[in-house]
């Protein structure tokens, strides 16, 4: 339940009144199984398991989410040789050669075939729209996955125009700042993880740094030859720590212990108790976070769409 990474977009409070029945849109948008001849799938699915119908979990103003894919495993090199093996039996036994647009029918005859056999694998993407503060949160670290929860959001309740984060100030420039000064903002401290790039180019030179003293002569040498920060590793609290990129992509989260001992002095009697707990717990400790995190880079809440 408690996510990994967080990718961000933000929606205004006009746009948070679209959510009163985000159950019922979802619903209309399950994920349904593969057919034979399809290369993948993608709907809704609940976010509390396969025994539960339910396609929204709420805590308080938050609402969690799951998209599920099933995509089939069905790789080109398979296909290819299967393809050859084809075409070799056509020259072999008929001595001619084959043309292009016949190679096409013979490619497609063999996905025909191979298609139905191949097996699917299921993925999950969570997420959780907080209504109050107007933060979209997705528990995946790729840009592509999360436009693709958020297209598939947009779909379901025919409009959603959340926004990417559009920073006031820019994030590499911050970081490198906050590494090279040390001076960092209240609750934020230096963990032992960065990535430093030379801001001359595509090609240019990078220096990744894990388990290491941030504070160490060695990184500020290459701070002070010119590279820039690109991630850096940050704890906040005390209670959370992560990688904070350039893109403002939170990656590697992880809830230290103060947060877990405070899961585990509840009392829990069910799944589902736990994970009610959980999400209550994932969602109090990054609204604080992300308080914090919209001052520190300029990204305030859209005022309207």
């Amino acid at each position: 339940m408690f996510f990994r990474n967080l990718s961000l977009f933000r929606f205004s409070p006009a746009t948070a009144t679209q959510l009163d029945g985000l159950e019922e849109a979802l619903n209309g948008h399950r994920l349904h199984p593969l057919g034979p001849m399809d290369l993948s799938t993608h709907g809704f699915v609940s976010p509390l398991g396969r025994d539960t119908e339910v396609l929204t979990h709420a805590v308080g103003s938050c609402r969690m989410f799951t998209l599920g894919s099933e995509d089939k495993l069905l790789p080109a090199a398979v296909v290819n040789e299967e393809l050859a093996r084809r075409v070799q039996k056509i020259v072999g036994i008929e001595g001619r050669a084959i043309g292009a647009r016949e190679r096409r029918r013979l490619k497609q005859d063999v996905l025909d075939e191979l298609l139905p056999r191949a097996f699917a694998r299921p993925t999950r993407l969570s997420a959780y729209l907080d209504i109050q503060h107007g933060w979209a949160v997705f528990d995946t670290a790729s840009h592509k996955a999360a436009e693709m929860a958020l297209s598939a959001l947009r779909e379901a309740l025919g409009s959603f125009p959340a926004l990417p984060l559009a920073p006031e100030h820019a994030p590499r420039l911050r970081l490198t700042e906050w590494l090279t000064s040390a001076q960092l903002p209240d609750a934020l401290e230096l963990d032992d993880e960065c990535e430093l790039r030379d801001p001359a180019g595509q090609t240019a030179a990078v220096v990744r740094c894990r388990h290491q003293d941030l504070s160490s002569n060695e990184v500020h040498e290459h701070l002070r030859a010119g590279k820039q920060v690109s991630q850096l590793g940050l704890v906040f609290d005390e209670r959370l720590a992560f990688v904070l990129g350039e893109d403002l992509v939170v990656r590697k989260l992880r809830f230290l212990d103060s947060v877990q001992d405070e899961l585990d002095t509840q009392s829990l009697d069910s799944l589902a108790e736990e994970l009610d707990a959980r999400f209550a717990l994932m969602t109090l400790e990054l609204d604080r976070f992300l308080r914090q995190f919209a001052s520190w880079f300029g990204v305030p809440r859209p005022a309207e769409d």
